[in-house]
């Protein structure tokens, strides 16, 4: 008797009808900032998963920054085009995809959505033959009406829209961005980074921490968005009942001085890590005790899956795609945003509550191997791509 084993869906390898010339597809992802951030986290997510032997793939970024060397040492090839002006930037790109002889263009981003589609269409002037354009929108942010007016008159120029959440689905038709396709891809979790990943061992040694300090963190970048003032405002009281509680506030941003400060002011310094940028977030985010994200708005809220995804118990505010994720005391729990009183009962539920805590971390897990892996967002990506080279059905017309 043959016993059939269990699958894991993120891991099933799709069946690809292959290439029309038998060459690979050649892909461009336009970036339009070399900074760090989610949009910068899921293309190299995509890039490292994605099918090197069927799409050949570059990258073009708008400005430089540290993802453009973090893309280099994955082998991508890179190439910036630091353009501040928008025409100039089209003219360079529309060369570049010529030169490429591109078959699709991914835009990521506002800017890169606004110059590559303009340079698309500049290409299919040029050659006769416009690439399969794909935009994802990663950002929840609503953008002035002029903006808008630009994106919506461009869209119908675009072949296909990304929404990394259903809020972003809903956002795209309140800018009634309805003359292209949408399809709903979650961004995945890199499960081979984060299911197994032990915690690291030399945070409280870097930090200075008592070996009993409960580790509470936020990986984010320090933005005024992602809440981190209301977190603060949480802490004295967190701190009050929970007296070994340590917060761990894990990245960058323009808010990092004014967050310093305000940790000063509420007398909580010896309490509150800035880390910086830090290079092995798995790691770091193994060791928490709690994980949380303030936001005060937030597309779908990649960091809070990499916690789950490492059984970590989450504390999310209840905006954007975060709700899609957690289910409030079922894979996490969920808080309003600007509510430092909320936000610190929850984290000091999960801190004291332990057999809760190891139950929705469990549950997060699992969520994450069903829904929200890596591969499936891979694969969901190659399925748009692969239109470029559809070939279509030509009916037997001698038939009947």
């Amino acid at each position: 008797m043959t016993v059939a084993l269990p699958t894991d869906p993120c891991f099933e390898r799709p069946v690809r009808i292959p290439n029309r010339d038998g060459h690979p597809l050649r892909v461009v992802e336009l970036l339009a900032t070399g900074s760090n951030g989610g949009a910068q986290e899921h293309l190299y997510s995509l890039l490292t998963r994605i099918d090197r032997d069927r799409y050949d793939v570059s990258v073009v970024v708008l400005t430089d920054g540290s993802a453009v060397r973090r893309l280099e040492r994955a082998g991508v090839s890179v190439c910036v085009i630091d353009e501040a002006d928008d025409e100039r930037a089209v003219a360079a790109l529309t060369a570049h995809l010529i030169g490429a002889r591109a078959d699709v263009l991914h835009n990521h981003m506002y800017r890169a959505e606004i110059i590559g589609t303009r340079a698309a269409l500049a290409v299919g002037a040029a050659v006769g033959r416009k690439p399969l354009v794909v935009s994802t929108v990663h950002s929840s942010r609503v953008r002035a009406d002029i903006d808008q007016n630009l994106l919506r008159a461009l869209t119908p120029s675009m072949d296909r829209l990304i929404a990394v959440s259903r809020a972003i689905v809903d956002k795209i038709h309140l800018e009634r961005r309805d003359g292209a396709p949408i399809e709903l891809i979650y961004n995945g979790v890199d499960l081979e980074r984060y299911d197994h990943q032990g915690p690291c061992c030399t945070l409280h040694e870097e930090y200075e921490l008592e070996a009993d300090c409960q580790l509470v963190g936020v990986v984010a970048r320090l933005e005024p968005e992602k809440g981190h003032h209301t977190l603060l405002e949480a802490w004295p009281s967190v701190v009050e009942r929970i007296p070994s509680a340590c917060l761990l506030v894990v990245g960058e941003g323009s808010r990092r001085e004014a967050l310093e400060a305000q940790a000063l002011d509420l007398g909580i310094v010896g309490r509150v890590v800035f880390t910086g940028l830090r290079d092995d977030i798995p790691a770091v985010t193994a060791a928490l005790d709690v994980a949380v994200l303030p936001s005060y708005r937030e597309a779908q809220g990649l960091t809070i899956l990499e916690a789950m995804a490492l059984s970590r118990p989450v504390v999310a505010t209840n905006v954007g795609g975060i709700p899609e994720m957690i289910e409030h005391e079922v894979t996490g729990l969920l808080v309003e945003p600007h509510d430092p009183a909320g936000l610190a009962d929850a984290i000091v539920r999960l801190l004291v509550d332990h057999p809760f805590a190891d139950t929705i971390g469990r549950a997060g897990h699992d969520l994450v191997h069903e829904r929200f892996c890596i591969e499936g967002m891979v694969r969901s990506v190659e399925e748009i791509y692969d239109e470029a080279v559809a070939t279509p059905v030509v009916p037997d017309l001698a038939a009947g």
